[in-house]
């Protein structure tokens, strides 16, 4: 198939783009390229398949001869959303409906919508499905639900989307973020000998490495249509659910650090269990790979191959702090677009 990848230069679109390739698909990528610079390791992207744009703009033209939409554009993270909730609700919300109804009109038949179980919020300790009721605490899991309720309805015949509800990733990427709480553990581990807990440690959350991510994403394009249209699944492994205190353990035993917590550390209002089990068993072709060790070892050897350095990890690949260094250099303004000076500077 022809994929539109959206966010193809980000931390999961660097490692599901050469994924897709490996399955014969013929990627475009679409990226604004606002993290271009969070790098890592081996080169990250492939300009080759590169678009460079912004979503919001994304016109029908831009989408002639794409089969299928893999969206993964948006702002990232809770703490991101949370910077400005207007732009949250403009980008993960509103251009993403618009994405979905130009692609129909472009005669682009399937819409694989990257949502996230954040939009469950704060629900205890019992398992969710994807039937279960959402309770999001942040701008970022209610510009999920609103994307899904919005796009939903536009399923029929000639167009199906279908919407990945993504546990919280981790893993290593060229394009690597350190504000997920595995990646995070492990770098505080790898830099100062203690995986430092910014919580109480009590919170339940759903963990999934970025490459079983993009398995999942590539089985449901691969996917018999009637057995995907217009449905929703949470994409990890019920196993892979962890308390936080226990993701600490972990990256201890595997790192020789210490587990410390934060001052002042309270519980997380985010607070989660989901069973993940409807995409396997849909999707026999989606087998995960990784657990949580795994992936702790994984980054480990990275940070150590890499020399992961304290400004890395504290700055430059900490996508909050990207953008408010990209905005106090007037590179972006306080929309999230490229300003005319910093265009004319790249040009």
């Amino acid at each position: 198939m022809r994929v539109l990848v959206t966010g193809h230069n980000g931390y999961v679109g660097s490692v599901m783009v050469p994924h897709l390739q490996e399955g014969g698909h013929e990627v475009v990528g679409f990226d604004s390229n606002l993290f271009a610079d969070c790098t890592i390791g081996p080169e990250a992207g492939a300009p080759d398949i590169a678009v460079t744009g912004d979503i919001r703009d994304i016109s029908i033209d831009d989408l002639a001869g794409i089969d299928a939409i893999i969206h993964l554009a948006g702002l990232s993270n809770d703490p991101l959303g949370d910077l400005n909730a207007d732009r949250t609700y403009d980008i993960n919300h509103t251009a993403s409906v618009k994405l979905a109804k130009t692609g129909k009109a472009a005669g682009v038949t399937r819409y694989i919508f990257a949502s996230s179980c954040s939009l469950y919020g704060t629900s205890g300790d019992d398992y969710l499905d994807e039937t279960a009721g959402f309770n999001p605490v942040t701008p970022y899991g209610w510009s999920k639900i609103r994307t899904e309720q919005d796009v939903s309805p536009l399923a029929d015949d000639d167009f199906s989307p279908t919407f990945m509800r993504s546990a919280t990733a981790y893993g290593f990427s060229p394009r690597l973020r350190a504000d997920l709480v595995v990646n995070n553990l492990v770098g505080s581990a790898y830099l100062d000998g203690e995986a430092l807990i910014k919580s109480d440690g009590t919170p339940w959350r759903p963990l999934v490495h970025i490459e079983d991510m993009s398995r999942g994403f590539r089985a449901v394009l691969e996917a018999p249509r009637e057995l995907v249209h217009n449905q929703a699944f949470n994409v990890g492994q019920t196993s892979e659910n962890y308390q936080i205190r226990d993701v600490g353990d972990i990256v201890a035993e595997v790192t020789g650090a210490t587990v410390a917590y934060a001052a002042n550390a309270s519980p997380d209002i985010r607070n989660y269990r989901v069973n993940c089990d409807k995409l396997p068993t849909t999707l026999p072709a989606y087998q995960p790979q990784w657990t949580v060790r795994k992936g702790v070892e994984q980054l480990l050897a990275a940070y150590q191959r890499y020399g992961l350095t304290r400004e890395d990890f504290e700055s430059r690949l900490m996508r909050i702090r990207t953008v408010k260094r990209l905005q106090e250099a007037g590179r972006v303004d306080e929309s999230l677009r490229w300003t005319g000076a910093a265009l004319q500077a790249d040009a």
